[in-house]
């Protein structure tokens, strides 16, 4: 069977333009001569529409979309994922051939944990679905419906499938593509069936999606990949009789099928243009399982690419044109001004330089330097006038009291007061720069250098962040990034000689207690049995439990880890359950 899937870059909302995306994806793979052609996921609404699946017009316009998408498929069959109104809302995988909408699969295993919230929204689907191509039978499967083994999937197998579909639209995080590959090459083997994999790529608010979608033949080989976060459209011949032949010379399905006896409907019996010797008879000749193989990206630089494509789709599906930083000569900064530049082009992108009476003139040079290598515009601003006004307008009430934090905070506030303000002029979307390590802890200022639109390295803990600075800079031949960013001790710089290690434990032990009390919840015995400092565990448990009320009004940033900050990790504000 030739088979196309179509990983396209989708916008929740958008349904004349998804319709349209989808449309030419359907056209392109007729053209092709494909005979199948699969989409992601909800891909007539974007994944994930969130309460616009409230709306009972909402739902009306996404079908009406689906009934237009289905008159374009004369020769072709097609699977597109759609929200289904009926007795209730399911999330469905409607098949299009013939000019009509000839079935419909819904859902049956509804993802409700992590970013995942489905069983507000759906309905669970009650039976799996065959449907016969070109008298292939192919089984219909929705994300999570394959990422757990038994029905549907396994009903479909036993009942014939010799092709298993799935519609996803899985978000990115770092090393999910391998995880999600090794799991399906399993089912492949499992079930003695090819699997194509058609996933969502693109970025939404805080998720990002990395594509790579991928077709397996029944012994869990790779036929076919397409590339992460790249818009695609992957094209594949399977070789659906092996799988057949397979099964005839591997006994143990018989039982299961006899046992189960599985009730699978057949939904949709449908004919294309494909030359009659690829309509799978037993005696036409069988095509070599072909299709093209992208390569896999190395951790680091799969990561940055989330950022690139999050901190773009983001920028441009909120319809900004243009981006603003503040540039303190830091890493943190340093980090998202190279993935601004990737992600939309130096032109794009401007950066400002706020020095105060605190700033060095090493991170001030270095700031300069990069804005000039990278060629994005730079803007001077110096917040030592305003320091001195709030000192001024302070004095009184503040009379008697010793400088301390609150005058630090200030200097932060200013410069965040400074960048909205560009925003509110120039309609520019600003850039925070917080990672995952400071945000954790709260070493941040509220309605200072958290405030913002949208924070691109939120959910980077700041070792990883060192790294994919080390990672871009390798990857171009004139270096822009000056070395001293790389080497100097890390500071906030908002009092004389301050280094981030006077207020937190060193970064690597930081980030591993932050990995094992935030990512896996560990309490703080277990912590501290892993050989982690008690003192520190003690001190970051308590910083992190009281920043939550700071985390919960910071900007959305891209999803990284298993476990990001607010949409994963969900704990009151009041709460005096320590540790």
């Amino acid at each position: 069977m030739r088979i196309a899937l179509a990983q396209l870059n989708l916008t929740v909302g958008d349904l004349p333009g998804n319709e349209r995306r989808i449309a030419q994806a359907i056209d392109d793979a007729a053209a092709a001569g494909a005979q199948l052609v699969v989409l992601p996921e909800l891909a007539v609404t974007g994944y994930p529409p969130e309460d616009l699946l409230f709306k009972e017009h909402f739902l009306a316009d996404a079908r009406a979309c689906l009934d237009r998408l289905a008159q374009r498929t004369r020769g072709i069959v097609a699977v597109v994922g759609f929200p289904e109104r009926d007795d209730d809302v399911y999330n469905a995988a409607a098949v299009l051939g013939d000019g009509a909408v000839q079935g419909i699969y819904r859902k049956m295993r509804l993802p409700n944990y992590g970013v995942f919230d489905e069983v507000r929204y759906f309905q669970a689907g009650e039976r799996p679905a065959l449907i016969d191509v070109d008298g292939i039978p192919v089984g219909l499967t929705i994300c999570e419906d394959l990422w757990v083994p038994g029905p549907p999937a396994t009903d479909e197998a036993l009942a014939g499938a010799r092709l298993l579909v799935n519609l996803t639209a899985s978000p990115f995080h770092a090393g999910k593509g391998g995880e999600r590959e090794r799991m399906l090459a399993q089912r492949a083997r499992d079930h003695l069936a090819p699997v194509a994999f058609c996933a969502l790529v693109g970025g939404q608010d805080e998720l990002v999606f990395d594509g790579h979608s991928v077709v397996l033949d029944h012994e869990g080989r790779v036929v076919a990949r397409a590339p992460q976060f790249e818009e695609t459209l992957l094209l594949a011949t399977v070789d659906t009789r092996a799988a057949a032949n397979a099964r005839l010379r591997d006994t143990r399905p018989r039982l299961a099928s006899r046992e189960a006896r599985p009730q699978v409907d057949t939904i949709a019996t449908l004919r294309t243009d494909a030359p009659s010797d690829a309509h799978g008879g037993p005696d036409s000749p069988a095509d070599a399982p072909t299709g093209s193989i992208a390569p896999l990206l190395d951790p680091d630089a799969e990561v940055y690419g989330a950022l690139v494509l999050g901190t773009r789709d983001y920028t441009e599906k909120n319809g900004f044109r243009h981006v603003v930083l503040g540039l303190s000569g830091g890493i943190d900064s340093t980090l998202v001004l190279l993935v601004a530049v990737d992600a939309l082009g130096a032109d794009r992108v401007s950066c400002v330089v706020m020095p105060s009476r605190f700033s060095s003139s090493g991170t001030q040079g270095d700031a300069r330097t990069l804005a000039a290598n990278l060629g994005v515009q730079q803007l001077e601003l110096p917040i030592e006038g305003p320091m001195l006004a709030y000192d001024e307008l302070l004095r009184e009430v503040f009379a008697g009291r010793e400088r301390d934090l609150t005058e630090e905070n200030l200097q932060a506030r200013i410069r965040g007061n400074l960048l909205m303000a560009l925003s509110n002029k120039l309609g520019w979307l600003v850039l925070t720069t917080g990672n995952k390590s400071e945000m954790s802890v709260g070493y941040s200022t509220l309605y200072g250098d958290s405030a913002g639109g949208f924070a691109v390295i939120k959910d980077c803990p700041k070792q990883l962040v060192y790294r994919l600075t080390a990672w871009r800079r390798s990857r171009d031949a004139t270096d822009p990034v000056p070395e001293e960013i790389v080497s100097r001790p890390p500071s906030a710089e908002l009092r004389p000689d301050q280094r981030d290690d006077d207020s937190l434990p060193p970064y690597e032990i930081l980030d591993a207690i932050l990995e094992g009390y935030v990512e896996r919840d560990l309490g703080r015995e277990q912590l501290v049995a892993r050989g982690l400092p008690a003192d520190a565990v003690d001190r970051v448990i308590r910083l992190v439990d009281l920043a939550e009320y700071k985390r919960r009004q910071s900007p959305p940033g891209i999803k990284i880890t298993p476990r990001a900050l607010g949409r994963d990790r969900r704990l009151p504000i009041t709460n005096r359950y320590g540790g």
